[in-house]
């Protein structure tokens, strides 16, 4: 029994109050300033600042589930963050742009973009930083944010991504490689084979249709009944595997599989051994951090990452984690 002074037990009980910024009024030319500090910021794990509207424009291909992971990240951060998020996307380049000038003219918050084009992209991100609202780079464009004007950068470097996937292939005894581009013209997968090449030898690229995953398969069936010599290949999206798999199997090519990204059907996959190893740029986390550090930014102008890219990747996920990542890949957030 514990001593006790007089006959009474006295108990500390530790209280933590949490503060926040609020921003109140709109510039005329669209972004929200900054004001006076508030003390209820947050409740019950809820900005209590006023609503901001952030819009993310992406090159997402319609079909590609990759983006499903980049949407529930952002999702999450701006049920938090009291924040109205408006999604858009298009792959192609001209018409990204346009979403971009549309939400500038809608006169939102702030926003996010992939920058996988970013010469095709850089007036309309220009028109944002020009009406003073925010722009923040994810997933894309490591190499030109700073250029085009967004404050901060969320996602892979991709050099460095396939430079560790070259490396582990070398080390596996690989003697060569196809890498294979879903989308012609994308500097974030160009960069990617080059990395790859860079350090596993011998290696071609090949483009494919990533709209048409039959057309995928039918492509990389003839390149591989054309060529055995092909050891290994690198496909740059979890979709694009699978493509991969049925290719592989009709041309009874020995070839290992390695990809970039993952779902669900690529976890099973790598747990079957059907697939070596998936580079995991953690899209999850560049969605939520995308409109987070804009929450951030527009609340109490915070900077993250130092002008330098946040780097979300390159995480591998092979046999020797996957029973610890596949309940999170199964749910939507790996």
């Amino acid at each position: 029994m514990r001593s006790t002074r007089s006959s009474t037990i006295t108990r500390l009980v530790a209280v933590a109050a949490v503060a926040a910024l609020a921003v109140t009024g709109c510039s005329s030319s669209g972004g929200k300033k900054a004001s006076t500090p508030q003390t209820s910021g947050v409740a019950a794990g809820v900005a209590n600042t006023p609503r901001l509207t952030i819009a993310m424009i992406t090159h997402e291909t319609p079909g590609d589930t990759f983006w499903d992971k980049i949407k529930a990240g952002a999702k999450a951060a701006a049920a938090k963050d009291n924040v109205t998020l408006k999604y858009s996307n298009d792959p192609q380049p001209d018409k990204q742009a346009v979403l971009i000038q549309n939400a500038v003219d809608s006169r939102v918050d702030g926003i996010a973009t992939t920058l996988v084009t970013p010469d095709a992209l850089a007036d309309a991100v220009a028109a944002a930083t020009k009406a003073k609202i925010p722009v923040v780079a994810f997933n894309s464009g490591i190499d030109a944010y700073k250029k085009l004007g967004a404050l901060m950068y969320f996602g892979s470097d991709e050099t460095v991504a396939g430079q560790a996937v070259g490396q582990r292939i070398a080390d596996a005894g690989g003697k060569k490689t196809l890498c294979v581009i879903q989308a012609q013209g994308s500097v974030a997968l160009e960069a990617r084979c080059a990395g790859v090449a860079k350090t596993a030898g011998s290696t071609e690229n090949i483009n494919v249709n990533g709209a048409d995953l039959s057309s995928v398969t039918s492509t990389l069936t003839a390149k591989l009944q054309q060529d055995p010599s092909i050891d290994w290949v690198v496909t740059l999206g979890a979709p694009i595997a699978e493509a991969a798999l049925d290719a592989m199997g009709q041309a009874k090519s020995k070839a290992k599989l390695a990809t970039f990204d993952l779902n669900s059907d690529a976890a099973k996959d790598i747990q079957a051994g059907r697939i070596q190893f998936s580079v995991d740029q953690q899209p999850y986390v560049q969605g939520y951090e995308a409109v987070d550090s804009l929450w951030l930014y527009l609340t109490n102008r915070n900077d993250l990452g130092g002008r330098r890219g946040v780097l979300t990747g390159p995480s591998f996920v092979d046999k020797t984690n996957i029973v610890l990542i596949a309940k999170y890949a199964a749910r939507n957030t790996r």
